[in-house]
């Protein structure tokens, strides 16, 4: 072989693998901290592809970035109000259930949601309350309360707080927790009990340390926070963390008695997605109980999944942070998604309590 025939046999061999790199990679669009390496690893090797992961931390920055016009992601991870949202703009592809066998794994009481009755458009993953993580050792030295919202809201309490207290960065989920700690539904629309909750949490406002979506993790573990409203994942992991370092406090969570948010995510196929078949793949996979049930072992979330709980570490599956206990559950609410008049009102809130 000659020196051209050997330089044109390279250039085809570069020419034909270039696309088989881009083609076996599987796009998926997720939560912070909510799919572990472990995990990852096992698909990529039952596959032979690559799984590419973008990350957010607030369904409403997911919507807003696919709206500014994202395309390519084959999976997002949407909670129950955001699959709603997505269905309405006809932005996803029904699921082909030929290629899903261990869908009969889900329990029967995630078979037929009230955002995708029937799943024909997603498959729900995972579940978190949120609630409230803290440095259980500190707040028993200031003889605090552990079970209520009074916790983030209430003066009396934050003065023994001030700088120790974080919200999240969303605001369905602070006025969620606003309105349930007022005695509402989290899916109110009065503008007078929004009001309400706006100068409750304005009132509260100056004492917290800042509104973050996934820095609370660190900060809890580490003791620079005491007190932090967030996902029950989050606080899990949080408590892992302190507990590994051998951090000389203990770090615990709870859902306030005055009622939680509980979210439902879910797998759901993006039209701009390139790999539908890859997709489906990870779906299945992620539905057989010992994979499934890295999500509670490994993340700290609750699981839908049946087939996972054999699986799943005692004193996790007894966790009542994880998963509720039925006298839990009545307290819970879903969020569910806003028409648009209401959320641009709601919107124009948020703004006005982030800027004040």
């Amino acid at each position: 072989m000659n020196a051209w025939h050997r330089l044109w046999l390279v250039l085809l061999l570069v020419a034909t693998a270039r696309p088989a790199v881009a083609t076996d990679t599987l796009h998926l669009y997720i939560w912070n901290n909510y799919l572990s390496e472990e995990t990852v690893a096992r698909f990529e090797a039952q596959c032979r592809c690559r799984l590419r992961q973008d990350y957010y931390s607030d369904n409403e920055e997911m919507l807003a970035k696919l709206e500014a016009g994202a395309i390519g992601y084959d999976l997002l991870v949407p909670t129950g109000n955001a699959v709603e949202a997505l269905l309405r703009q006809q932005a996803l592809r029904p699921l082909d259930r030929s290629r899903l066998p261990h869908l009969g794994n889900l329990k029967a009481e995630f078979r037929d949601p009230w955002y995708d009755p029937g799943l024909r458009h997603a498959v729900p993953y995972a579940t978190t309350v949120t609630l409230l993580g803290y440095n259980a050792t500190r707040l028993a030295e200031l003889g605090l309360p552990t079970d209520t919202w009074a916790l983030i809201f209430e003066p009396r309490h934050l003065e023994k707080l001030k700088g120790r207290v974080t919200v999240l960065n969303s605001q369905r989920e602070l006025m969620g927790a606003a309105m349930k700690y007022l005695g509402h539904s989290v899916q109110e629309t009065d503008p007078a009990r929004w009001q309400e909750a706006k100068r409750l949490i304005l009132r509260a406002k100056p004492y917290w340390a800042t509104f973050s979506n996934s820095t609370y993790i660190k900060d809890l573990a580490v003791g620079n926070i005491w007190v932090a409203h967030g996902y029950s994942s989050d606080m899990y992991r949080a408590q892992q963390d302190a507990r590994d370092a051998r951090r000389p406090f203990a770090i615990a969570f709870r859902t306030p008695k005055e009622g939680a948010v509980l979210a439902v995510d879910n797998f759901v196929l993006h039209k701009s997605g390139r790999r539908p078949d890859l997709a489906h793949q990870f779906i299945d996979f992620m539905l057989v109980g010992a994979n499934a049930a890295d999500v509670s072992n490994l993340v700290g979330a609750g699981n839908p999944n049946a087939a996972a709980m054999p699986y799943i570490d005692p004193e996790i599956a007894g966790n009542p942070g994880i998963f509720p206990p039925a006298s839990d559950l009545q307290r819970l609410e879903m969020l569910r998604d806003f028409d648009p008049k209401t959320r641009r009102q709601l919107s124009r809130m948020w703004t006005e309590i982030r800027v004040r």
